[in-house]
């Protein structure tokens, strides 16, 4: 290795902690310094590389080609910097674990018993991100997440948490226009709002025994909560977790169009890199979130 051609390992924190956050105002909230210092690393890592790496617009960055090319083997190398001080220092399930959960598991399942890990386990800190958009592993910094579907993730492994019970309903004025099905195989002609897998409905009705109910068309939503918006809105019925709509059904704003029906294997998964699975930390928290879901779902 030519170490004379080795950047200056401080510009490459900022230019790591700047590229992740897109943002040279929360670099430098990260690494303790001013933006002024931050943009000044920057410029000279750029110097030192002999390309250009950000573009500077509107009083912010976004990362060129060549930026974007450099940072996953940059962060890669922080973080397995990180890792391996963490096995010298006998640290390894010592820090801070990030997990990214969809907001409705983390409000109604998640944030109620984690308690019980941190008791636990008081020597690793969890960072909890509400979100529902694809983890970027590399990127964002993220352990493991917990997601909605049928727990296939290509090149990821995944293991069942709990499954909900969920219940089809639709706004009144929807209900209304059509009536109320007699039966789970009237709805099959319904206007329908689906889950980013288009795999829900198709299971419900083959749990109630109908098996020809057609494509899967209509709009799509990744995040239950705007696929529960969609259906206030009247834009069709809609399959949700049975405890997420109690509310709105209480309160008329929603109708319930059969009974609730528990659907196995349309559930909440843990999902993490095959890489991950035997780290400590990572172990810890499976462990334990497996463990903790044989609690029901409130």
């Amino acid at each position: 290795m030519n170490f004379r051609s080795f950047p200056p390992l401080g510009a490459l924190r900022a230019f790591e902690a700047a590229a992740r956050h897109q943002s040279v105002k929360k670099a430098a909230e990260e690494l303790c310094v001013t933006p002024g210092a931050v943009s000044q690393m920057l410029k000279l890592l750029e110097s030192h590389l002999d390309v250009t790496l950000f573009h500077r617009v509107n009083r912010g960055i976004r990362l060129t080609t060549a930026g974007h090319s450099y940072l996953p083997p940059i962060h890669n190398a922080f973080r397995q910097i990180a890792e391996a001080s963490g096995r010298i220092g006998g640290g390894a399930d010592t820090g801070r674990l990030t997990v990214s959960v969809t907001p409705f598991f983390a409000s109604a399942w998640l944030v109620p018993r984690l308690r019980s890990f941190q008791e636990a386990y008081p020597q690793i800190d969890l960072q909890i991100v509400a979100s529902t958009a694809l983890v970027n592993w590399e990127r964002d910094g993220v352990d493991v997440a917990v997601r909605h579907g049928l727990g296939r993730y290509a090149g990821l492994l995944s293991d069942r948490v709990v499954s909900v019970e969920v219940v089809p309903v639709a706004a009144p004025a929807l209900v209304n226009a059509r009536g109320l099905p007699p039966n789970p195989a009237a709805l099959a002609s319904w206007p329908k709002v689906h889950d980013a897998e288009r795999r829900g409905w198709h299971l419900w009705f083959q749990t109630l025994g109908v098996d020809d109910i057609g494509p899967a068309r209509g709009v799509a939503f990744d995040d239950a909560g705007l696929l529960l918006k969609a259906v206030l809105a009247g834009q069709g019925a809609g399959l949700l977790p049975a405890a997420m709509i109690a509310p709105d059904v209480t309160e008329g704003r929603l109708v319930r169009l059969a009974k609730d029906t528990l659907l196995d294997d349309f559930a909440y998964y843990l999902v993490y890199p095959k890489d991950s699975q035997a780290r400590p930390k990572v172990a810890a928290f499976r462990e334990w979130i497996l463990a903790a879901s044989n609690d029901d779902f409130n």
